[in-house]
């Protein structure tokens, strides 16, 4: 009997079944749209007795959240899931699980932050929280977030990480939108993620520890050392379980997905779902002879900057396509990468692209435009956008 089965499913719902299969100690939830699938699904699993996960209902998600901090230091495996202001409220939280060093597994279905209100795509809830010491893993489509559910149990309980990790979808266009995925058997999961040994369990009577002490100035900064040396551990351990995970399945993710890149004079760098429509483009162009490429970024935090400068060297330009945007600033994948080529012997031309902001779609015509300025030679220090309702990007509108 095979392991696997093929299933028609959404994002939500293939990041719900995932989370059935792992059968955490806790989830603590508040639904809020698009992620309100996982919570609801994951209630049936319980009330059905298909696990034996606490759940708790929880009356905000800043109490999920910190329901949730308090069941991993208790040492608990712990899961939840939210999204756009759910994830903003949960904002003072976050810092606090990353220095506690709780392993949570987090489904954060991308939408918009409000004002004005807005329930569609875009990455404005995941980019605030890009500081607060939390792995960041962007997934493309729905088998994607299924298997990376696996691996970010893994990454984040592995004790050379100890860290928490958001799991990002683009809401709608991945978490509702259905297509094929492969599941493992529950056998088959349950051995590749295995139980949870808490390092420094709140209720080991034996070993008493203490969490969230005040500390001074003595103390906080070797702290947060220690929380970056679990971060910089993190693209060395996924490495090996992403190994792991191919042997099961045939499928191995890299920190960044390499499209035609090797050979191309002109790139793409962009992130989740997007990047369906970079990749047809650059099939189109290479098709006219133009040697075209993408980066599809996977991993946001830690930033897998060595792996994507070497992808980008010696290219003659570079189009970051960022889904937020950074008001008064640089966008956020736009910096991370201008800040990894800046190293190179030879400059690089990078150009920061605004797109699909409240889950405005990007269309071939957008992207291909994107090429054709970089083609051209037609950079700018300002930020472009794709899309926008205005005469002057007219020749990016879909």
């Amino acid at each position: 009997m095979s392991n696997k089965i093929r299933v028609m499913t959404s994002g939500n719902l293939a990041f719900a079944e995932a989370m059935r299969q792992i059968d955490p100690d806790v989830v603590a939830a508040y639904p809020i749209t698009p992620s309100t699938e996982i919570p609801m699904k994951f209630a049936d699993f319980v009330a059905n007795g298909r696990v034996t996960s606490e759940y708790i209902a929880v009356e905000s998600e800043h109490s999920a959240i910190s329901a949730c901090v308090g069941a991993s230091a208790a040492g608990a495996r712990v899961m939840t899931a939210s999204s756009a202001n759910g994830v903003a409220l949960m904002h003072e939280i976050f810092p606090i699980a990353a220095s506690f060093r709780a392993p949570i597994v987090f489904g954060l279905v991308n939408r918009s932050l409000g004002a004005p209100v807005n329930i569609h795509c875009d990455h404005s809830d995941s980019m605030p929280e890009r500081d607060s010491g939390w792995i960041q893993i962007y997934c493309e489509d729905a088998q994607e977030v299924y298997d990376s559910v696996l691996l970010a149990v893994r990454l984040a309980e592995d004790p050379r990480v100890l860290t928490p990790v958001f799991v990002c979808q683009d809401g709608f266009i991945t978490s509702h939108c259905y297509e094929a995925v492969e599941l493992l058997s529950d056998e088959t999961v349950k051995n590749f993620v295995g139980e949870r040994t808490p390092q420094y369990p709140l209720l080991d009577t034996d070993d008493p520890v203490s969490y969230g002490s005040f500390t001074m100035s003595e103390y906080y900064f070797e702290i947060k050392r220690n929380q970056m040396e679990g971060m910089n551990n993190v693209l060395s351990v996924y490495a090996e379980l992403a190994a792991e995970l191919e042997r099961e399945t045939g499928r191995n993710y890299r920190p960044v997905e390499n499209y035609r890149a090797d050979d191309a004079d002109y790139l793409i760098v962009v992130m989740s779902s997007a990047a369906g429509v970079v990749k047809d483009v650059v099939d189109e162009l290479r098709e006219e002879g133009v040697k075209a490429g993408a980066l599809r970024v996977r991993f946001f935090r830690p930033f897998p900057r060595g792996e994507l400068a070497s992808l980008a060297k010696g290219k003659r330009g570079v189009a970051v396509l960022d889904r937020s945007a950074s008001i008064g600033g640089t966008a956020p994948l736009s910096s991370e990468v201008k800040s990894a080529l800046y190293a190179l012997d030879k400059r690089v031309p990078v150009q920061e692209y605004i797109f699909g902001l409240g889950g405005r779609d990007l269309y071939a015509k957008g992207a291909r435009a994107v090429f054709e300025k970089m083609i051209a030679g037609d950079y700018g220090e300002e930020a472009r956008f794709i899309g926008l309702l205005e005469k002057d990007d007219e020749d990016e509108r879909a």
